[in-house]
């Protein structure tokens, strides 16, 4: 096999991925059929067990005191931001079931040796940055409404966000800037993680392609950033046990929404 560079190069010889226009129907078909690959390829348990360790780490860390403190919900949040890379293996497992090839959950694995895993990687690596400059911007609104004087305790951080007029400030100011760093991460990657895959157009490519599909698309692909968000606060409940499904779920999804938007 030839050696794969960082960022695979785009292929001058291969047209631009032409986007469709799509609608509410669209969005709706992708969940049925993810919902579908689901039933058909349950991994829910992989999901869990990986899952419960990182947030229990967060978590603990967190709550425990210190600087982090703070940083605890938008920390739990930004999972969400990488959740397109914690999906590749499931754009994987769709991708098989949708050729008809035989599926278990070790071919989530495949990914690693996609043609494509430069500009996977490179991708992810941008992903990555833009979770880590989250995380900075939420330090940020802390402090210019909250002050740089640290609760004694997590419970008693909840209480000044809930209770003061400085802690609704936070929560107001938090989810504009979050706003802002979701609609970033689901234009760039919403179609580019399983074009790539599918295709190894290469990382400008995709990221272009992405972009277009939520551009001609500016309603229906604000609804699915609402349906995405709403399944993962759902999914938090109790205890983020529900991530186990909802993850796979809107990956799978994810992958027939990829489908919806972008011609074979």
């Amino acid at each position: 096999m030839a050696p794969v560079s960082l960022v695979s190069q785009d292929n001058p010889d291969q047209a631009e991925p032409v986007v469709r226009e799509i609608g509410f129907s669209d969005i709706q078909i992708a969940l049925t059929k993810g919902y579908q690959d689901f039933l058909a390829m349950p991994t829910q348990l992989i999901f869990l067990g990986v899952i419960y360790p990182v947030v229990g780490l967060v978590a603990a860390r967190a709550a425990s005191g210190g600087a982090l403190m703070p940083l605890l919900y938008p920390l739990v949040a930004g999972l969400s931001l990488m959740g397109p890379i914690a999906a590749l293996g499931i754009y994987e497992l769709s991708r098989r079931h949708e050729q008809g090839l035989p599926t278990s959950w070790l071919n989530a694995f495949d990914v690693l040796r996609s043609p494509a895993i430069g500009s996977i990687a490179a991708l992810g690596v941008i992903m990555s940055v833009i979770f880590v400059a989250w995380l900075f911007a939420a330090q940020a609104v802390y402090r210019a409404t909250m002050g740089d004087d640290l609760p004694d305790s997590f419970l008693a951080l909840i209480g000044q966000t809930l209770t003061t007029r400085a802690g609704w400030r936070l929560i107001l100011w938090g989810h504009v800037v979050g706003f802002f760093f979701a609609l970033l991460i689901l234009m760039l990657t919403v179609v580019s993680f399983p074009l790539l895959l599918d295709r190894n157009v290469g990382l400008r490519v995709a990221v272009r392609t992405s972009i277009r599909g939520v551009l001609r698309n500016p309603i229906p692909m604000a609804a699915w950033g609402v349906i995405v968000a709403a399944l993962l606060a759902l999914g938090c409940l109790p205890l983020f046990v529900g991530l186990a499904v909802v993850m796979p779920l809107l990956g799978h999804a994810t992958w027939h929404l990829y489908r919806r938007v972008v011609e074979s």
